[in-house]
């Protein structure tokens, strides 16, 4: 497979480029865990409980950080550990997966608790502040 330049896209239609930094089968549940359960280390993303392979878990990282939805900093509690911290353009993922937890919420069985995803259709607008909130006070970078 050719190995995609960087910068390099397939077309400038929107729906792609999104799908080039985030469409794979990993990346959006690494952002979900970012921005929900508040994971940000390799380890806490692998056992997520996704059996994530750790090649995988390594490469959709980088994938991450190079599209700038994420920065990888050294761990100021333990310098032989990096942290994962959401980017300005990783937080405003918030509203589209708001939108594909209601939407698969109304279509699928789901594991979200059915309360969250009553808010997230009910005060949509408050629970994504909510989200941008935490990320401030937590994980700006």
């Amino acid at each position: 497979m050719k190995e995609k330049v960087p910068g390099e896209r397939r077309s400038g239609c929107p729906i792609n480029i999104l799908l080039e930094s985030v469409g794979d089968t990993w990346s959006l549940l690494i952002v979900r865990d970012m921005m929900f359960f508040g994971r940000k280390t390799y380890n806490e993303f692998l056992n997520a409980g996704e059996k994530i392979a750790t090649n995988i878990l390594s490469d959709r990282l980088q994938r991450l950080e190079s599209s700038g939805i994420v920065v990888k900093q050294r761990d100021p509690s333990d310098a032989r550990r990096h942290i994962y911290r959401l980017t300005e353009k990783g937080i405003d993922l918030a509203p589209m997966l708001v939108e594909m937890i209601v939407w698969t919420a109304r279509h699928e069985e789901t594991a979200a608790p059915p309360e969250v995803v009553r808010q997230m259709v009910e005060d949509r607008e408050n629970f994504i502040a909510g989200i941008r909130k935490r990320w401030l006070e937590t994980h700006a970078v």
